[in-house]
């Protein structure tokens, strides 16, 4: 597995990152950089065997639709998926030996669902909205057990009580003030049971350390305590500190930010805290000391892109794109904020970024690897980790020095991480398994259990009428170097014609430059920014190849689509100038050069620097197209 340096704040890391907490103050507290020469990093003893343990497809396996907005994941202990929506709705999915099934669903507020926490036996869920209530589900018996009428609009939701507690206690606290209010919700009553503001802001963030008996909560001020959930007081036993000023619990208030999540690992000894400014920071629970800081920010992402870093570098159309994707989701606030998990070893953080999800060995400080890098059309943000049967899973043994403990055969647990993503009405499964390609393409990895949104319906409707039309057959490119007379292709693919004509139509195409040129290959136009990233359909979505078995790039002067991976076409286009047989099936051909032929080879021939752009601009004045 090839591994890369984790890209974290700036700084330096040690040679030999400690195991325990107690070593933290030999430590510098972020990294990257180089390790000294003259010391080795130790190694983590047994890495491939927890890695076998972990999803490592590149691709997502499944997935499976929701009928809005997928905005909360959960993986329940007792072998359930749960996954919520913007429309109120919630979802139960049972584990099976390979993937998941289906198993209830339940319309669980009217609004949208604020808040979705699920129990340290994995027995209970609740979900939170601002309807000012609480819907309490047995997981099992997928049935709703109980709901609690609040007097206020709760702000977030987390149960705290331990396995065989006798009450099911749940923590709520309230949106407009400081206070977290704890609910016993097998009492069948609406009162707390008890109430306290340990904040001084409001709680935006809550999470049960179970192994030490603790709540991790985090305040509008960026200010995180812990609190005992039986007493609501600092905890007495377990934590190494009486003074936060001994911590660093006082970051995210220095770093003017505040908490979007919180998670735990399964040892108790640490938890991740994700942030707004996009980073990680992982902190050791009982001294409450940082151990790492991922800087996860576009600057960061910029960098990388122009490193020598393989793992971390994509085409530039397609990062582009990304980055894009991140200015939209920075803007919308009703996105679910990414979270950073555990595995069950704690010795490897999951998390989403604009590359896809990472899973880094806090050991080492290094990315083992990237799930869904391929995945251009999906922001993942939120996930969960499913690792087998938690309810009654015994500790797992190390296995035996060099041996692997999936050699040869299937993982017994099939590990499974759920995912949702940015604006997709759809959760994603990665596994250990890449996704199959049956020869029915309806019976793909994309599973339609949900009727289509109507806006969809009729998006598909206006398009087939818009293809049953007439389309131009051909258009004039009159460009500063002369006019070039392409033929185009409408039968074969319509709504890449479509795309391209209305664009042409409607001037978007007007005093646009060829951004690339490449002396015996092509040139390539149709981006509004003019340096490769730009540019989106007229249906402001990127829509899918027409591959057809006649149109190849088998002859000089072929007109063909520009994309960042399958299914990504935009506006950008190009034309070859040779034969170019290794881009079928990957890009799609829509028209030929039929005359003009010198004016491409005028352009080809234009300098051009190190980026393939030429020095002087070359233009699309206008485009004229015939009237159909």
């Amino acid at each position: 597995m090839e591994q890369s340096e984790a890209q974290v704040k700036d700084g330096k890391i040690s040679d030999a990152p400690p195991a325990t907490e107690e070593a933290i103050d030999d430590e510098p507290i972020v990294g990257p950089g180089p390790p000294p020469t003259s010391r080795r990093k130790r190694p983590l003893q047994f890495e491939q065997a927890y890695l076998d343990c972990l999803p490592s497809a590149i691709m997502y396996e499944k997935s499976y639709m929701h009928r809005d907005v997928v905005t909360h994941v959960a993986v329940s202990g007792a072998e359930f998926f749960i996954t919520g929506s913007a429309d109120g709705h919630l979802k139960f999915w049972k584990k099976k030996p390979v993937g998941i099934e289906f198993a209830k669903h339940f319309r669980s507020h009217l609004g949208p669902i604020e808040g979705l926490a699920v129990s340290v036996d994995g027995m209970l869920c609740c979900t939170i909205s601002s309807d000012e209530s609480v819907k309490v589900y047995d997981v099992v018996n997928y049935d709703m057990m109980a709901m609690i009428r609040l007097k206020f609009v709760p702000g977030c939701v987390e149960w705290v009580y331990k396995r065989g507690d006798i009450k099911a206690k749940l923590a709520v606290s309230d949106r407009d003030s400081s206070e977290i209010h704890i609910f016993d919700v097998r009492s069948g009553t609406n009162e707390p049971i008890l109430s306290k503001k340990i904040h001084m802001g409001s709680v935006k963030v809550m999470k049960f350390n179970h192994v030490f008996d603790t709540v991790i909560s985090a305040d509008d001020k960026g200010i995180i305590e812990y609190w005992n959930p039986t007493t609501l007081n600092f905890p007495e036993e377990g934590i190494k500190f009486r003074l936060k000023s001994d911590t660093n619990l006082f970051e995210l208030a220095k770093c003017k930010t505040t908490a979007s999540s919180i998670e735990v690992s399964a040892d108790g000894l640490q938890f991740s805290v994700t942030s707004p400014d996009r980073r990680i920071r992982v902190f050791w629970f009982r001294t409450g000391k940082l151990r790492r800081v991922y800087d996860e920010s576009l600057e960061v992402a910029q960098d990388l892109q122009r490193s020598d870093a393989a793992l971390y570098r994509l085409e530039a159309i397609d990062f582009g794109r990304r980055m894009a994707v991140e200015k939209e989701f920075e803007k919308t606030e009703t996105a679910p904020q990414p979270n950073a998990v555990f595995d069950e070893s704690s010795n490897f953080l999951i998390y989403s970024t604009l590359l896809g999800i990472k899973v880094v060995n806090l050991h080492t400080n290094k990315v083992a690897r990237i799930l869904g890098k391929v995945e251009s059309n999906d922001r993942f943000l939120k996930i969960a980790l499913y690792q087998g049967d938690q309810s009654t899973k015994k500790a797992r043994k190390i296995p035996a020095s060099g041996a692997n403990v999936n050699e040869g055969k299937d993982p017994l647990t099939d590990p499974t991480l759920l995912c949702c993503a940015f604006k997709k009405h759809r959760i994603y499964l990665f596994s250990r398994r890449e996704p199959e390609e049956p020869e029915d393409p309806t019976k793909g990895r994309d599973v339609f259990n949900e009727k289509p949104p109507a806006d969809e319906l009729l998006a598909v409707s206006e398009l087939g009428k818009s293809v049953t039309t007439s389309l131009p057959d051909n258009v004039i490119l009159h460009t500063s170097m002369g006019d070039i007379h392409m033929k185009l292709y409408p039968e074969e693919c319509p709504k890449t014609v479509e795309n391209f004509t209305t664009h042409c139509r409607n001037g978007y195409y007007d005093n646009l430059i060829f951004h690339r040129v490449i002396k015996g290959f092509m040139v390539q136009t149709g981006d509004p920014f003019g340096d490769g990233t730009g540019g989106q359909s007229i249906w402001g979505r990127e829509f899918e190849d027409e591959f057809h078995k006649s149109l190849r790039h088998d002859r000089p002067f072929t007109v063909s689509m520009a994309n960042a991976g399958p299914n990504t076409n935009g506006s950008q286009f190009f034309i070859t100038t040779v034969a170019t047989p290794w881009l079928d099936n990957k890009h799609t051909v829509f028209g030929r050069v039929v005359k003009g032929m010198d004016v491409v080879q005028a352009i080809e021939k234009v300098k051009t620097n190190k980026g393939d752009k030429p020095y002087e601009d070359v233009k699309i004045l206008n485009v004229t197209v015939p009237k159909s």
